[in-house]
């Protein structure tokens, strides 16, 4: 079976166990208190959670600093890139517009990631955060570039 394969056979609960119990989190999804929390392949979508520390994260008004926020959505979308490409492959952001509704505060952040349209050349994208009331705090839409991890050269 080639690794292509067996990447389309896993389930959504696999590759949401993959997420949770990995040992190589990245340092920039340790510094947002990234945590994968619901995979659905046939929606291309994912639900994370963010725990925003207030030692790390917060502007001088005591709030999430806006960049901290535009990085918890490029996560959203970059996770539901690797998840529509069946954990085949990365898409590194091409460009991204983001719109803030309301100041995020330290403490637990929904984020939802789609993939809008997974193309051969561009992904497009979409994510979401909430506060723990559910109140939507900021919403991006974005391009990416898939590309498959046998690719992906650093």
């Amino acid at each position: 079976m080639s690794e292509a394969t067996a990447a389309e056979a896993l389930t959504d609960d696999a590759i949401l166990q993959r997420f949770q119990r990995t040992k190589n989190q990245p340092t920039g999804s340790q510094t947002l208190g990234f945590r994968m929390v619901a995979v659905n392949q046939v929606e291309k979508s994912v639900e994370v959670e963010f725990e925003a520390r207030a030692e790390l994260l917060l502007n001088p008004m005591r709030q999430i600093q806006g960049g901290y926020l535009c990085a918890m959505l490029d996560e959203c979308m970059s996770v539901a890139c690797m998840v529509a490409s069946g954990m085949t492959a990365v898409a590194p952001t091409l460009e991204m517009k983001t719109s803030f509704f309301r100041p995020g505060q330290p403490g637990k952040i929904r984020g939802v990631g789609r993939v809008v349209k997974w193309g051969r050349q561009v992904a497009f994208t979409e994510g979401e955060l909430f506060d723990p009331e559910g109140r939507l705090l900021a919403k991006a839409t974005g391009t990416a570039l898939p590309t498959p991890f046998a690719n992906y050269k650093k």
